[in-house]
């Protein structure tokens, strides 16, 4: 089979591109820490926040803690909300009012974290650049990318009115049925945080608040409003908690969005453990939390931490009631609500308002919708995960081969995630497919196509070769396209999505049949995957290449296309285990699948902190693809590692490309011991772009509560004395250089 030699990375890439790697001598890993807030912008948004709440009149508080959503025909919030103004043309996913005279905005939220959503409530929205899914993106390991994509957001938010983004999605990836993994960053707490308060920083940067979404243990889809998540509360603290510790920390979000499902037997929404006692009490945070929409079941919400009502018409129809709306005034009008409590969820809303600049935004700036598509462009390249190379990769792009594509919707275009984060691209779709399913999400449930197509894309590509195409219809038919052809490039997709969870981790609709039979057809077979989980391929040592490209957004064709051609040399991680099975994982069996809608479910986590890697390094189990894993068509190699103690561990190393091509490196830091307690953590990243035979010198600096426990006693993080042993690694499970060094014992933070 012919293979080409990959250009270096300057002369490969487009300059267009090249903007969103950031600058070449500060390569985007841990050391990507700017919060875009200052001190002192947070401050005299408090002094300003409480100035102005004391001029409001009760009514007008009121009228600050709910919003509706904008009217769709057909939709969840039913005929047009008369509270919403008449002259109001840019609906949006949730509206609250403004005190005009009091120089308060309008709050007029959208949807999502890959970009600019039209749910329908904007007919003549002609579309906003469809971002790679956050999956996508956490496979990058890049957090510059990331706040690039978050600025980007933001500005066509702006254009559009939208001065609340409801993105920042950094729930933990612990189960790979979930329906909303590819809204989320990765199974790594560390990781997710880095990444999701580049997104805020990103958003907020550009004078739009972002929420972090969901808050927490959203991290199954099935009858969702009704699951109870169980977690041991230490556990907890360890991971989702300190996701979204880390990612407050580094980005100062303006709201925290809650979830729909229980922690412990009490509604996220409404949990006064985690909102008082933990989020505003021990990490001292000030911006304001808002529910998902239709998760609001009692006014009583509001004692226990939560500030806004969300779509408020959504509670009215999965409750029967819009509680802020009716029972919260009364509750205050009897004394049940305090009066400084209605105060201070008022001033938490002004407060992140005026922080970001949102109460003074003058004329929205121009949008740049080619440099947008170029962010999107490098988001899928960096994204793409070479999973399997058995020397088929690169394809010669001026070799005269039969190349059959085969399956996948490869000649309409790339599928997208469904639910509110499916994003509209500039002119459309190019084809929707209606699926279907139970709850109020069924209708919802689309498989989306992006173009231009793979095929497109792929005869640009090779302009020699000749192409056949073969819609995998059946096994029987594919195998037949593959035979004649030199070289197969088969697609499998599945469509993942909100209100959903996968049964198991096939391909649907047959396809794990037709690329079975295809690669016993055609032996030089390489498979490109879309989809927001891992998959079993069960025909994977029949293949010679595979690549993941989760949902790569409106210009993923052209990412893979460069990929597969040499001209981008490929840089993914994969930010989430690929298990061998379902018998690997915490849950073989996930509760609740298969019941009806509305039925009560429980899920016990009982893997508390040990998710992903750290539950597979826990047991000894070896995966189909470790976190981290992802090949290349150059070769790095580790060197003369160097490990320091003190208040925390530092590691320094070198990396060199000794291979012939220029490419992007992640080498990992992880904890692999904690004196005497074997325990596996990320400690840190670093995303290297190395010219061949270059060699560049690393440190990176783990948090310290990445080597601790927290004490659940004394509400305090631990470190035990002794030995720390860390290990750098090309993946969690290919650990190449090994350290320790010894720490003492402390307790510190909160």
């Amino acid at each position: 089979m012919a293979t080409t030699q990959v250009p270096g990375t300057e002369s490969g890439e487009l300059d267009s591109a090249r903007i969103a790697r950031g600058a070449e001598a500060r390569d985007a890993g841990t050391t990507i820490s700017t919060v875009s807030l200052s001190r002192e912008t947070l401050d005299e948004a408090d002094a300003r926040a409480r100035e102005i709440e004391q001029q409001l009149t009760d009514d007008e508080r009121f009228s600050l803690i709910f919003s509706v959503m904008g009217h769709v025909p057909g939709g969840l919030a039913g005929p047009r909300d008369p509270r919403i103004p008449e002259d109001l043309e840019n609906m949006s996913a949730g509206y609250t009012p403004g005190v005009p005279r009091l120089g308060i905005p309008a709050i007029q939220s959208s949807d999502a974290s890959m970009g600019i959503t039209n749910p329908g409530y904007r007919p003549d929205d002609k579309g906003a650049t469809a971002f790679p899914s956050l999956i996508a993106l956490g496979a990058s390991f890049n957090p510059q990318l990331v706040r690039e994509g978050g600025e980007a957001i933001a500005r066509e938010a702006r254009i559009r009115g939208f001065n609340v983004q409801l993105a920042g999605g950094c729930n933990l990836a612990r189960d790979p049925r979930n329906g909303r993994n590819f809204e989320y960053f990765s199974e790594d707490p560390y990781l997710s945080a880095v990444l999701a308060a580049e997104q805020v920083n990103g958003i907020q940067s550009q004078g739009v608040v972002s929420t972090l979404k969901h808050y927490t243990l959203n991290c199954n889809e099935t009858n969702r409003h009704w699951l109870d998540a169980l977690i041991d509360p230490v556990a907890h603290r360890e991971s989702d908690l300190l996701t979204f510790q880390i990612a407050i920390e580094r980005s100062q979000p303006g709201s925290i969005m809650s979830g729909y499902n229980k922690i412990n037997g009490e509604y996220a929404g409404g949990n006064r453990h985690l909102l008082n006692d933990v989020l505003k009490d021990a990490w001292g945070y000030k911006g304001w939390v808002m529910s998902d929409w239709g998760a609001t079941l009692g006014w009583e919400f509001a004692l226990n931490g939560l500030d806004q009502e969300s779509g408020a018409q959504a509670d009215r129809v999965m409750w029967g009631k819009e509680p802020f709306t009716s029972d919260l005034k009364e509750a205050y009008t009897s004394g049940k609500l305090p009066k400084e409590r209605l105060s201070d969820m008022v001033r938490r809303i002004l407060r992140s308002l005026f922080a970001v600049g949102a109460d003074n935004w003058g004329s929205a700036p121009p949008v740049d919708m080619d440099r947008h598509d170029a962010v999107a462009l490098e988001g899928a390249r960096q994204g793409i995960v070479l999973l399997k190379n058995d020397g088929v990769l690169p394809l010669a792009s001026d070799a005269p081969l039969k190349i059959a594509v085969i399956g996948g919707y490869a000649q309409q275009g790339v599928i997208s995630g469904t639910g509110s984060g499916a994003v509209s691209p500039v002119g459309g779709f190019a084809g929707v497919i209606k699926i279907g399913g139970a709850g109020v999400m069924g209708k919802h449930r689309n498989l989306f196509l992006f173009a231009p197509s793979p095929l497109e894309e792929l005869k640009k590509a090779f302009p020699k070769a000749q192409f056949d195409f073969d819609p995998g219809y059946t096994p029987a038919e594919a195998a037949l396209t593959a035979k004649r052809c030199d070289v197969v490039i088969a697609f499998g997709i599945r469509v993942e999505g909100e209100g959903f969870d996968s049964v198991d981790l096939s391909l649907p609709w047959g396809q794990d049949a037709v690329i079975d039979a295809v690669a016993t057809a055609n032996p030089n077979t390489i498979v490109v995957v879309e989809t927001g989980n891992p998959v079993s391929m069960p025909w994977r040592d029949k293949v010679r290449a595979i690549l993941e490209a989760w949902y790569p957004g409106q210009s993923g064709a052209r990412a893979i296309a460069d990929v597969l051609a040499g001209r981008v040399n490929p840089s993914g991680r994969l930010p989430i285990t690929f298990p061998e099975s379902l018998a690997q994982t915490p849950r073989p069996e996930l509760p609740g699948l298969g019941t009806p809608w509305g039925s009560a479910v429980t899920i016990d986590y009982n893997e508390g902190a040990e998710i992903g890697y750290r539950w597979f390094a826990k047991k000894g189990a070896k995966p189909m693809f470790a976190f981290g894993h992802g090949l290349s068509y150059t070769t790095f190699e580790y060197s003369d590692l160097k490990v320091s103690g003190g208040e925390t561990v530092t590691a320094s190393f070198d990396v060199k490309n000794v291979g012939k091509h220029a490419g992007a490196d992640v080498p990992q830091l992880y904890l692999t011991d904690a004196a005497g307690e074997k325990r596996m953590r990320l400690l840190g990243f670093e995303r290297v772009t190395l010219e061949p035979g270059e060699n560049r010198r690393i440190t990176l600096g783990a948090d310290p509560r990445l080597l601790a426990r927290f004490d659940g006693e004394v509400g305090k993080w631990s470190i035990a004395e002794g030995a720390h042993q860390v290990a750098i690694g090309k993946s969690a499970a290919d650990l190449v250089l090994r350290g320790d060094t010894y720490l003492s014992a402390r307790q510190f933070g909160v």
